[in-house]
């Protein structure tokens, strides 16, 4: 795994020492050494890497990573530039083109929001090739709720994106009366037309931003 070493360092490090974590990193060493695990282990920090505590304005939860080879890269929703876009992140950027006329790209590599302070968070950050969900319930969600727990804390405007039923459990964390929660069913093919398309969350969270006198959030990611 490649070494937290921004601000979120400090916010965090006391994770790192807790045993539930030095579990949590023996059962993912070994998973790497014996397992195809995704995203490839440098990349599982690359949401922190991307966007420094200091800098995030709105966090995206998402479940864990996609788990077919090549996709995932520690973003959530994001796949690499040469990977054909999920349908989930298909369905986004209809919902981008609705709301803020946002033409569609092709491609789905979304480093481009993570670099403007959109925290793109999964709650499970490793996954099995091709088998959803297979690394829950070994501590990743005790981590990255001490990361929610961190962001609710900061002083000053933030946007929550909580797509889905397991992304809006953690609503009982977020407590901040200086932030914004939005919710709405999950854009995946199964819940989207139930009240993710017509949300409109991006043109929200940019009202919010501008409100609060912060830089609003370019959300079109170009073609390559």
């Amino acid at each position: 795994m490649a070494v937290i070493t921004n601000d979120w360092l400090p916010a965090i490090d006391a994770e790192f020492r807790k045993p539930y974590y030095a579990q949590l990193y023996k059962f993912i060493r070994e998973e790497y050494n014996t397992r195809k695990i995704f995203p490839p282990a440098d990349d599982i920090f690359n949401a922190f890497h991307l966007t420094p505590l200091s800098q995030v304005k709105v966090l995206i939860l998402g479940q864990d990573p996609y788990h077919n080879d090549g996709q995932a890269h520690g973003l959530c929703f994001s796949v690499k530039p040469e990977v054909d876009i999920p349908p989930s992140l298909e369905n986004i950027y209809k919902e981008l083109k609705e709301d803020l006329g946002c033409y569609i790209p092709n491609n789905g590599y979304l480093v481009k929001w993570a670099r403007q302070g959109v925290l793109m968070l999964n709650t499970v950050l490793t996954v099995r090739a091709h088998q959803a969900n297979s690394h829950q319930g070994q501590g990743w969600e005790q981590f990255t709720d001490a990361i929610i727990h961190t962001v609710n804390q900061v002083d000053r405007p933030i946007v929550y994106l909580l797509w889905g039923r397991p992304a809006q459990s953690k609503i009982p964390m977020l407590t901040n009366p200086k932030h914004l929660i939005l919710k709405a069913p999950h854009p995946s093919p199964l819940s989207a037309y139930r009240g993710f398309f017509g949300c409109k969350h991006f043109s929200q969270t940019n009202d919010f931003l501008k409100a609060n006198g912060m830089e609003p959030v370019d959300w079109q990611i170009e073609n390559i």
